[in-house]
Parts: C-alpha cells; structure tokens; sequence
C-alpha cells in the first residue's frame, strides 16, 4: 500500500508539471493563432499521370463530347472565372437557366461527393452525371467515344496514353478524371502560413481566422477543401426558405435521393478561392462575401455577427485564394 500511495504521488506530480508546461505554451502563444490542423493545406503537386492529364483536359475543352456539339465541361467550369462561370445558375445546352450554381472544379478532388446534391461519389460519376444530364451533354459516354472514333486525333492519343485497349468508355472517363485531379490550387497565403512563413497572413485575417474557428464556422468548412467533406441542413438555427417560393435548387440532396429528410440537405462548398466564385449558395442568390458570412452566421449558427466581424472573416477567407499553374488565382479578378 505505502508504494503504492508513492507511485500515485509521482504520477500525479508529473502529471501536474505537464499541466503547468501546457498552461505555459498556451499562454505564450494565445496571442498568435495557430491552424489547429482541423485546416490542411493543399499539396503543392499533385501525383498523377501527366498525359491523362494532358489528354483530359483536351477532351475536358471538347464541345463534340456533347450532342449537337455545343456543350463542353469548360462552358460552366472556366479556369479563368474560378473554375466555376461566374453566373447565378449554370447555363443549360438550350440557353435557359438550370437548376443550380455551377460548383468550382477547382479542388474538386478534394471532396467526398460531387456537386450541391452530393449525386455522385467519384469524379468518373460525375463525368457519367454530366454526359447523361439531358440540359448539359444530352448524351452517354458511349455516345460520346462513337463519335471520338470517328476523328483520327483522339484515335492515336487514346492509343498512345493507353496502349492496351485505347479508346474506350472507362479510359474517356478516367482522362477526364486524371484531368480535374490535377486541378488543384495550392500555395494560398493561409496554406504558406503553417510552413513556416509567419508574414503570410495579417494580424486582422488572424483575427478573422479566430472568429471562424471559434464562432463554430469550421465545423463544416474543415480538411484540406476547407468544406467539401459532408452533407449539412440549410437553416439549422433559422429558417431559411419559409420566406420564399421553393425552387427546385432549394430542395437539395432530396434532388438526389428523394427522400423527405433530404430536403434543404447539400453537400458542403468549399472555400477554397471563395474570393473568386461569387455569386454563392446553391442558387446563386448571394452576390458578396460579406452577405453570404452574414447570412450564414444567422441561418446555421443563431449569430448576428458585426460588420466589424463579417469584415475580418471575408479577410482570412480571402486567404484561402490559392494559385493555379504557378498564378494566383486572385490575379485574374
């Protein structure tokens, strides 16, 4: 008994010098805000297979993938308007206005479903999703590698880049894939800031980066896509559609799934690039940052946050703007 009463008075000295030696590091460091990892920064290269790539993204500016020829994966996701189009809603094949707001390709790979309903698991889904979508390509991929036989160009580069059985519906999708897997934005200022490089974010988006975190907005907008990686009701502190005529948009994963608990259900955006991708939500209803924080933090966590607020939160979410092909992305609006 009498060891034993030591060896419980050793440990829980120890264990209260730990705790004096944390209470220390924290107080050292309080002052600065630190990138609990809960945000992870992209990779500066990414690992795939240059000519899929390269092909991908050939196939990925083809307007002849599509019925009538009229409809390429870069009318709604242009890399120069922040990988999405810059409207409201995307643009159907008939000119009209569609149901949603084109999501970025941009860290697409990043997420764990695929556009606002989350329809799709893989990037090869959504390519299917798009070719079949009847107000986008209008077609199959099966459709699509008929016609691409017929042109000589794409005969020998599908043979080239894969050599074994060449032009086939898999290897179109996987190009296509390999492509929007390569199009990542590494190297934004937030991301550069837990390398090491402590001038790369200001003291206000520190501060803006503190009010995200710890008003609870990194609750859903985590990982390395900052969002992306789960479903979230619309509304969970304050109605958000009883004001207004539902649209289709409005009905979310139900879209998808149709089932009742689905309604005003979406996959999480990202905010990588947010800067750049206005207009927001999944209707586009949203034309700035600085409503799209305000709304959000009334709607989803029951805070009327000040203008002083709002306004260091859209500074560090600017941080996140990253760069493509060695060029911010910032540079182009």
């Amino acid at each position: 008994m009498v060891k034993f009463d030591v060896w419980r008075a050793v440990l829980v000295g120890i264990f209260l010098v730990a705790c004096m030696a944390l209470a220390g590091t924290a107080s050292a460091t309080e002052s600065r805000p630190q990138n609990d990892g809960s945000i992870l920064p992209i990779p500066l290269t990414t690992n795939v297979d240059p000519d899929r790539a390269a092909l991908g993204e050939k196939l990925f500016n083809d307007p002849r993938l599509s019925r009538g020829d009229v409809f390429a994966c870069a009318t709604c996701h242009q890399l120069d308007q922040g990988g999405d189009d810059g409207l409201a809603r995307a643009v159907t094949n008939k000119g009209h206005a569609d149901i949603f707001n084109t999501p970025t390709v941009f860290n697409s790979v990043y997420n764990f479903r695929q556009n606002w309903a989350g329809p799709f698991r893989t990037l090869e889904e959504q390519a299917i999703g798009a070719f079949t979508n009847p107000r986008h390509g209008n077609t199959t991929p099966a459709a699509a590698v008929r016609k691409l036989q017929r042109i000589p160009e794409y005969q020998i580069a599908f043979k080239a880049v894969y050599p074994t059985d060449g032009l086939t519906v898999d290897n179109l999708l996987n190009a296509l894939a390999v492509y929007q897997k390569s199009l990542i934005t590494p190297n934004a200022p937030f991301d550069q800031f837990p390398r090491g490089d402590s001038a790369a974010i200001s003291a206000d988006e520190k501060m803006g980066f503190e009010l995200f975190r710890d008003h609870g907005c990194i609750s859903c907008h985590l990982g390395r896509n900052v969002g992306g990686g789960m479903f979230q009701k619309v509304g969970v502190h304050l109605q958000y559609f009883t004001d207004r005529k539902t649209t289709q948009a409005d009905l979310g994963r139900y879209t998808a799934t149709g089932k009742e608990e689905d309604k005003h259900v979406f996959r999480v955006p990202s905010l990588r690039n947010v800067e750049v991708t206005a207009p927001y939500f999944h209707d586009g209803s949203i034309s700035t940052l600085e409503s799209a924080v305000t709304t959000m933090g009334k709607i989803q966590l029951g805070i009327d946050l000040s203008s002083d607020d709002v306004a260091l939160i859209v500074k560090f979410l600017k941080t996140l703007t990253g760069e493509f092909r060695g060029r911010s992305l910032a540079a182009g609006k």
